[in-house]
């Protein structure tokens, strides 16, 4: 299958970044927004990110979406943000702020090159990827903060909540012209291996479960806790990969960056499971795919990061951020059968009663 039969979202991952110094972000959130304080650009996949000093002595981060964005995809993120705000108000995710006319994305043109800036809430903390030994705690409390997030999201609708993604498990079988980007044959044999897997069992259940606007990305980078008492969670960050999709599969992303290194790879990711699920309860039908799901999004992790490595070597060291712990973990997940997979979750899951 040639890459141009992929979503039609992928021009984004596969087009370089916008090129914005840090004085012209400085400008635009003076002009924009009314910040005048220092600024820091930071990190990002397809967006523009810089950190900037406030006048309460905190700070705020100013996003510049990449020209190429759909500015309805931008909008059904800022209206996520703002249902979830409403929805569940102590819940600690980004919070996106108006600009001085009172409009959540403003225009802006720097170089020729036209974008949409916004402008969000900056959490200082630890993110989840630095933490060194993520206790039970953290896990049972980041689980529960899953499932309040998919609660308040609960109902959402956007006309844009459908557009295509790349990185929208839905697309998974789609990745197979992409494992030629990973050069050690054994593990490409094993991303084949549970690829053929999604599709078998997976795959042909999605249709028939419930669906919802997820956030689709709920990764060690996008957490922030507490640097003092890293089981309180601070901030979930990130909302640029939401879709509409299969309820489950917001629990599968998640679940997937849960799991351990050590002999029993799944036994940290049942916490994380349990947690979400008694707050959430999921069906059985879900509870029987979450492996699938779970094993999917590292086969999608290692085969996206490895062709986006190959287009972007610059930025090499940001895209493969979280290959090494994904092959750790997929062959965790190698070590048990399916059925062996199932039962425990269906055992993590029956042990928690809802609340």
């Amino acid at each position: 299958m040639p890459l141009n039969t992929m979503p039609v979202h992928d021009h984004l991952l596969q087009a370089a970044p916008a090129q914005v110094s840090p004085e012209q972000a400085g400008a635009i959130a003076s002009e924009c927004f009314g910040l005048h304080g220092a600024i820091q650009r930071l990190a990002g996949e397809r967006d523009l990110n810089f950190q900037i000093g406030a006048a309460d002595g905190g700070s705020r981060l100013l996003k510049l979406s990449h020209p190429l964005e759909d500015p309805q995809v931008v909008d059904f993120q800022n209206q996520a943000l703002l249902r979830v705000q409403r929805a569940d108000p102590s819940l600690p995710v980004q919070r996106v702020y108006p600009a001085a006319d009172g409009s959540y994305q403003v225009w802006v043109e720097v170089d020729g090159q036209r974008m949409l800036a916004r402008l969000f809430s900056f959490v200082d903390g630890l993110p989840l990827h630095r933490v060194g030994e993520r206790s039970p705690a953290l896990r049972r409390n980041l689980g529960d903060a899953l499932a309040r997030l998919d609660r308040a999201l609960q109902g959402f609708e956007h006309p844009a909540s459908g557009h295509a993604l790349l990185w929208d498990m839905q697309q998974a079988a789609r990745l197979r012209p992409l494992l030629q980007h990973i050069d050690d044959l054994a593990q490409r044999a094993l991303v084949e291996r549970f690829l053929d897997a999604f599709e078998e069992h997976a795959l042909p259940r999605l249709p028939t479960l419930r669906a919802q606007v997820i956030h689709n990305d709920l990764n060690p980078h996008n957490v922030i806790v507490d640097a003092q008492h890293p089981e309180q969670l601070r901030n979930i960050l990130d909302f640029g990969d939401m879709v509409r999709a299969p309820l489950v599969n917001d629990l599968g992303v998640a679940a997937a960056y849960q799991l351990g290194s050590g002999a029993d790879a799944l036994a940290p990711a049942l916490e994380f499971i349990a947690a979400y699920h008694r707050r959430n309860p999921l069906q059985p039908a879900e509870q029987e795919i979450l492996a699938d799901l779970m094993a999917t999004r590292l086969v999608m992790t290692l085969s996206i990061t490895a062709w986006r490595a190959s287009l972007h070597p610059e930025n090499r060291d940001y895209i493969l951020r979280n290959v090494h712990q994904a092959w750790s973990s997929l062959q965790g997940l190698a070590g048990l059968t399916r059925s062996e997979a199932q039962a425990r979750i269906a055992a993590a899951c029956q042990e928690e009663s809802p609340a």
